[in-house]
C-alpha cells in the first residue's frame, strides 16, 4: 500500500529521530552495547489489529543502518491476529535499539487509528452508509492519521480548510441564518462544494433552496435523521455527525444517511500493543 501523497518520508523520519536523539544521541546503547554487536529481532502484534505505518516503521531502522535486513510480513491495511509477526530484522544492535521507540510509536499510533476505524466500519457494514473522519487530528500528523483511517476502511473528509466549504453553526450565527450563509458562499464563487450544518429539521428546506450541495445533520437522533432523509429525498448527500459511538453508529446508519463522520477515530484512538523482541547474533 502506497504512502500518502505529498508525504516526505525521509523528512518525517529525520524529524522524529532528532526529537528522540537530542544532541547526545542514544547514550545508553553507546555505553552498554558493543559497537560491532548485531541483533536479530521480530516485531509482533500483541493484540488483534489493523496495520498502518509498517513501511514508515521500517524506514526508521533503515535510516540508522543502511545495511539492515528487513522482511515485512504484513502490509498496511492488513487485519492481523494476536501473535502475528509483522516484521523481521537483522542488523547493527545499537542502531536497532536507537530506532526502536520511534518506529514503535509511529506504528502503534497509526495502527491504533486503523484498528478503531475498522471497528466502526464493521459496525455499519451492509447499511450503505460510509464512515468519514474529521479534522480532529494531532497537529502535524494529519496526513498520516488520515492515511491510517483509509487503512481502516473509511474515507477522508476535508484534509484542510481549503478542500471544501463547510458552513457550521458559528458561520450561520454570524451571517444571520442558514440562507444568508449559503448565499454568501455562493456569491464567493469558490468552485467548491458547499456543505451546511443543520441541527433542526426546519433548517433543511431553506438550506437546499439557497443552494446547499450537501447537509451535515448535527447531533440528530435516529428519529430526526429518518425525518431528514425522507424530507430530502435524495436531492443532496446527507452526513450524520456528533457524539457518534460504536454503540450508536449502527442505529444512525440504518436511518438512510449517506455518510457518518466520527472525530474519535483520530482524536481518541488508543495505540495498539506491538512488541519487538531481540536476540544477539553470535
Amino acid at each position: 500500500m502506497a504512502l500518502p501523497d505529498n508525504f516526505d518520508l525521509a523528512e518525517f523520519v529525520q524529524h522524529v529521530l532528532a526529537e528522540d536523539l537530542g544532541k547526545g544521541g542514544d547514550v545508553t546503547s553507546a555505553a552498554t552495547i558493543a559497537e560491532d554487536a548485531r541483533f536479530s529481532a521480530a516485531m509482533s502484534a500483541r493484540q488483534e489489529m489493523v496495520v498502518a505505518g509498517i513501511e514508515i516503521a521500517a524506514a526508521f531502522f533503515r535510516s540508522l543502518d543502511r545495511n539492515v535486513e528487513i522482511e515485512l510480513l504484513a502490509a498496511d491495511g492488513d487485519r492481523v491476529e494476536h501473535g502475528a509477526n509483522l516484521m523481521r530484522l537483522s542488523g547493527r544492535a545499537r542502531a536497532m535499539l536507537t530506532a526502536e521507540r520511534s518506529a514503535l510509536n509511529t506504528l502503534q499510533h497509526l495502527s491504533g487509528i486503523a484498528t478503531l476505524t475498522r471497528q466502526y466500519v464493521d459496525a455499519i457494514a451492509g447499511t450503505g452508509a460510509i464512515l468519514l473522519d474529521t479534522r480532529k487530528t494531532i497537529p502535524g500528523l494529519r496526513i498520516l492519521e488520515k492515511f491510517a483511517v483509509r487503512m481502516g476502511g473509511a474515507q477522508n473528509h476535508r484534509m484542510r480548510l481549503d478542500d471544501g466549504v463547510l458552513i457550521k453553526d458559528n458561520h450561520v450565527a454570524v451571517c444571520g441564518g442558514v440562507v444568508q450563509a449559503v448565499r454568501s458562499a455562493r456569491t464567493a464563487k469558490t468552485g467548491l462544494q458547499i456543505q451546511v450544518e443543520v441541527d433542526r429539521i426546519e433548517q433543511i428546506e431553506p438550506a437546499l433552496d439557497a443552494g446547499a450541495d450537501r447537509l451535515l445533520l448535527d447531533n440528530m437522533d435516529p428519529a430526526m435523521l429518518r425525518e431528514a432523509v425522507s424530507l430530502v429525498g435524495g436531492r443532496v448527500p446527507l452526513e450524520a455527525s456528533g457524539g457518534v459511538t460504536l454503540e450508536t453508529i449502527r442505529f444512525l446508519a440504518e436511518t438512510g444517511v449517506d455518510f457518518i463522520s466520527v472525530g474519535r477515530i483520530t482524536q481518541s484512538a488508543p495505540a495498539v500493543d506491538i512488541g519487538l523482541d531481540y536476540s544477539l547474533v553470535k
